[in-house]
């Protein structure tokens, strides 16, 4: 792994005059990465489509679904017993089935507002900005002549990262990354 610049530019043709400038700088044409970063869930990591297995905002989901199933379920099936002797067997079924969806539906109750901090949140810092993105792995100590570059080339975020950049690609990039920026 190496140390790798990337800046972030607006317009394809910026990226174009950057991977430019960067090769007349002496950078090898091998080291240098230009693509597109998509934003945050639209990078396609799984066959359906998405960043991640399962929603980072529904994580809590389940246990807050069984729990209230649980409970309705056994309020319900408990109140459905008292009425045996006017509903027959039925009445614990039908009341567990009812008391089980009401008990479900409980788990709205701990969703938190619209600005609301959540506990334990992942968001910590801002995730990386979509848009086009040159990159350069340094050979050597070469970091604050490619940084210079890509400010005087007007790049809008300028971050730090260590990786393999191969024939061009950027073979180790996660989109997910928090980045580092200078």
């Amino acid at each position: 792994m190496t140390t790798i610049i990337a800046g972030h530019f607006q317009l394809q043709d910026e990226v174009d005059s950057a991977r430019q400038a960067l090769l007349d700088a002496g950078f090898s044409n091998d080291s240098i990465s230009g693509f597109y970063v998509s934003q945050p869930g639209q990078h396609a990591m799984h066959t359906l489509g998405g960043d991640r297995d399962k929603s980072p905002g529904a994580k809590d989901s389940p246990e807050g679904l069984a729990k209230g199933a649980a409970t309705g379920g056994a309020i319900g099936a408990a109140i459905g017993a008292a009425t045996v002797p006017l509903t027959g067997p039925a009445g614990p079924v039908v009341g567990g089935l009812v008391g089980a969806h009401v008990g479900s539906l409980y788990s709205f109750s701990h969703m938190k507002e619209k600005g609301e901090a959540e506990q334990g949140g992942e968001n910590v810092a801002e995730p990386r900005a979509p848009g086009m993105m040159i990159a350069v792995a340094l050979p050597d100590s070469d970091e604050g002549r490619a940084v210079d570059l890509m400010r005087s080339l007007g790049a809008k975020r300028i971050e730090r990262a260590e990786g393999t950049i191969t024939g061009g690609d950027w073979t180790d990039f996660d989109p997910l990354s928090l980045p580092r920026y200078i």
